[in-house]
């Protein structure tokens, strides 16, 4: 099966094989290829690093998606392992409603109801019309219903009061951000 090179599929370890990044195919064969770093071959429980050289002649499995190249068909890795970076990047989350959405826990700020994504906005505690800033601060999750309930007031003025005060998410491993979107079982190795 044939793979776009510009899909980000590929997990990228740092060299103590903890989970720091996502690359796309073309990133990896990149690094690879100016060893930076090696690609996993995973088979029956077996990981085996690989160098860019090695890769290149290896089978394309019933299981692995390939690469189209002059040279044929070349495997595309799905793990990489990063030859002298050692450290655990920290991130933070970005200031957005998703990012509100897992700071809150997906949770409304003034009902306490667990939300579906589409059902939730940003709320400006101090309104934006009285000044309040767009900051992690005066930010919270609430349910659109509640938000247009509560307009341009204050939580006092309209009756309600916040489950808790907001605040700026505090870094985290850079693994806490990266998610399996694609399904790739080689991830779940590294990724629980």
């Amino acid at each position: 099966m044939s793979q776009s090179l510009h899909t980000s599929t590929v997990l990228v370890l740092n060299r103590c094989w903890q989970a720091i990044d996502v690359k796309t195919p073309a990133e990896a064969f990149a690094m690879m290829a100016t060893g930076s770093a090696s690609a996993l071959d995973i088979a029956e429980g077996s990981l085996r690093p690989v160098s860019w050289q090695e890769w290149l002649v290896l089978a394309v499995r019933e299981q692995d998606t390939g690469v189209g190249t002059a040279r044929g068909l070349v495997r595309s890795p799905t793990v990489l392992v990063l030859a002298r970076f050692a450290r655990m990047p920290r991130r933070r989350l970005t200031f957005s409603r998703r990012g509100l959405w897992q700071r809150d826990g997906g949770v409304c700020q003034y009902s306490g109801r667990r939300l579906q994504f589409d059902e939730a906005n940003i709320d400006h505690v101090i309104p934006r019309s009285r000044g309040g800033p767009t900051s992690w601060e005066n930010c919270v999750l609430a349910d659109k219903r509640v938000n247009h309930r509560k307009g341009d007031r204050t939580p006092e003025e309209a009756g309600l009061r916040l489950a808790r005060h907001p605040q700026v998410p505090r870094e985290m491993p850079a693994t806490a951000f990266i998610r399996n979107a694609h399904g790739i079982p080689d991830w779940e190795l590294f990724l629980t």
